[in-house]
């Protein structure tokens, strides 16, 4: 019969030098990779488990009316019956993998944290039937889209909220990447939020090629577009900018800076060759000194020399419409 292994020994030896300490890592958190979420469940309305408060169940929602569409999905206007709360239910079409969708649930559990009153809350998805449903804030006055907005002490307004948004979703390091008029809400109270920042970007690679629709190309940077015309680099933040920028000069002139038809017939290159290579557009004459110089700050080629969105909100076109006191009061 072999002997077992002997027994440890345990020794209270002294440390030949108790002053030595290995120094720890310094880590970049610019750099941390967020570890995966495990697949959703097959439940009907499976939610990963967070410390959050849990969303409304699926079987809890009334759908009442279709509120919008398009290529990547409908978005409902929906009852939750116990509380009777109104919700917007924002369904995506198509079955997406395994990979896209741990990827999605990332997300939202981003976008949930989110806490600004220029910013739509997202307050969840549902995973049912193979269909992605994501639950948000209902704004009842709806998009923007197609909206003309001449009083330039109203335009002051819905810029500086849009920038109020931008400014807190830059602090957090998120870029929206898709800045237009469908993607600004309004309500009742005339409080305009943004919408569809995070999730949107995920989508577009499982949609349509050309991110779903020429609107989408048509607010996009010059440099995102052609990245030679930056070395390369493109600034996310920046690139917000100049969005933002065509948004509120097409509001101001209720039609799209570059061309009312340009693009829209599909002459996707030369919609791309007008917003590389023209010179930006500019507000007409018949605007305030303010707006023009405003617009001008939006839309410089060069994007290090586009303002941060806390700077534009110290720009004079929002600062002679409201005073401190009154923007403090929407952060």
């Amino acid at each position: 019969m072999r002997p077992g292994p002997a027994p440890l020994r345990h020794t209270n030896r002294p440390r030949r030098r108790p002053d030595l300490t290995l120094p720890l890592p310094q880590r970049d958190p610019s750099l941390a990779v967020p570890l995966p979420l495990p697949p959703p469940s097959a439940s009907a309305s499976a939610t990963p488990p967070t410390a959050s408060s849990q969303i409304p169940s699926l079987s809890d929602l009334e759908r009442l009316r279709r509120i919008g569409s398009g290529s990547g999905g409908t978005v409902w206007m929906v009852r939750h019956c116990p509380t009777g709360r109104i919700y917007a239910l924002k369904v995506i079409f198509g079955n997406h993998e395994d990979a896209i969708r741990r990827q999605i649930w990332r997300e939202i559990e981003i976008l949930r944290t989110a806490d600004n009153p220029h910013v739509v809350r997202c307050h969840g998805m549902y995973d049912h039937a193979g269909e992605i449903q994501i639950l948000l804030e209902y704004m009842d006055g709806g998009s923007l889209e197609g909206r003309r907005i001449s009083s330039e002490a109203f335009l002051a307004d819905v810029a500086r909220q849009v920038l109020a948004g931008l400014a807190y979703l830059h602090r957090q390091r998120i870029v929206h990447r898709d800045i237009k008029p469908s993607n600004l809400l309004i309500n009742s109270a005339r409080q305009v939020k943004i919408a569809d920042f995070g999730v949107g970007r995920i989508l577009a690679q499982t949609m349509d090629p050309c991110n779903s629709s020429v609107g989408t190309i048509a607010y996009m940077s010059p440099e995102r577009i052609n990245t030679d015309l930056n070395h390369g680099i493109y600034n996310g933040y920046a690139g917000d900018i100049w969005s933002f920028g065509i948004s509120i000069l097409e509001f101001y002139l209720g039609r799209f800076p570059f061309g009312e038809n340009l693009g829209r017939q599909g002459d996707w290159a030369s919609l791309m060759c007008a917003i590389c290579y023209s010179n930006p557009p500019e507000a007409p004459r018949t605007a305030s000194p303010e707006f023009r110089s405003f617009i001008s700050c939006c839309l410089q080629k060069e994007p290090a020399r586009r303002p941060t969105a806390l700077h534009l909100l110290q720009h004079p076109f929002i600062t002679h419409h409201f005073s401190s006191s009154s923007s403090s009061s929407h952060p």
